[in-house]
């Protein structure tokens, strides 16, 4: 394996908090903007890292641990972890570090956030690469309170709870894949970056307050505004076995898209861990082909 070899650590200050991850390639090239699912961590795209050099040696490759996740800062004890967050943390991001347009590639929840994003601030975003997942979460108007009063209760219930702890890393590297469709060696990739020893056993770095219920979702309708508003190329990778949502999420939110290429690939959720390759590939050729249609038109 190419990992360990090819990659650096990479740290940004926003807002006085840390964002952590991982980093490849051509540190004056155009940037190529990884971003992970809920509860996983920059690791996940680590597989990936070593055909980057082939397909786009000339990029930037930074895959970044959102805040709560992996090594990256913990939200302030009277803050939690609304989806909105996460969008204005990729926005403060981007201005801190004074990024203008970049390439981004996302999976799952990252996928939704950086959908968000590209809605909102299309002027930072060349093209959008989302891995199985497409559109937003949304519930119904008519459950709207409830929905509040479940996730208010939630942060309380998540306050207390204490974190499992493992014995070993085997043994949370079991756990994980036992919860998931991935493989003993991606989930130990994520694993040894998420997991930290202390006296009593091996517990995860993330929040626990990752896991309290959203007081708030969007309505299908202002999802689906949202997403009409994306101009820029998407391309959609999903998985044979992976989300059924993804199902689902190509019927209510696919022809939203003004520019929307969708590839099937053999494998589950995590489908560009198992086909790194193969991902990594299609990711070069779109890049590349919005570049040469920007090209044409000036």
């Amino acid at each position: 394996m190419l990992y360990a070899t090819t990659m650096k650590t990479i740290e940004f200050n926003v807002n006085g908090q840390t964002i952590s991850g991982i980093s490849q390639g051509n540190v004056e090239g155009p940037i190529l903007l990884c971003l992970h699912g809920w509860l996983d961590n920059a690791a996940s795209f680590q597989p990936l890292m070593p055909y980057f050099s082939n397909y786009l040696a000339d990029h930037h490759v930074i895959a970044i641990d959102w805040a709560g996740h992996g090594l990256s800062s913990h939200r302030s004890q009277d803050a939690h972890y609304h989806f909105l967050d996460w969008v204005y943390d990729l926005m403060c991001l981007f201005r801190s570090q004074h990024w203008q347009a970049v390439d981004i590639v996302a999976h799952s929840m990252g996928a939704m956030i950086a959908s968000a994003f590209t809605s909102a601030f299309p002027e930072h975003v060349k093209s959008l690469t989302l891995i199985d997942s497409i559109g937003l979460l949304t519930s119904e108007p008519e459950g709207s309170t409830e929905q509040l009063r479940k996730g208010l209760l939630s942060r309380l219930t998540r306050d207390i709870k204490p974190k499992n702890k493992h014995a070993s890393i085997e043994s949370a590297v079991a756990a994980r894949v036992s919860v998931s469709d991935l493989s003993t060696e991606n989930a130990a990739l994520i694993v040894n970056r998420g997991i930290e020893q202390t006296p009593s056993g091996f517990i995860w770095r993330s929040d626990h307050r990752l896991r309290a219920i959203s007081p708030y979702r969007f309505t299908m309708a202002q999802a689906q505004q949202l997403i009409s508003n994306i101009n820029t190329a998407v391309q959609l990778l999903y998985g044979s076995k992976g989300m059924e949502m993804v199902t689902a999420g190509l019927q209510n939110f696919g022809p939203l898209f003004k520019n929307l290429t969708v590839q099937k690939l053999n494998g589950g959720h995590h489908v560009h861990m198992e086909q790194a390759e193969q991902c990594v590939k299609l990711i070069g050729e779109f890049i590349k082909q919005r570049q040469t249609k920007t090209v044409d038109v000036k």
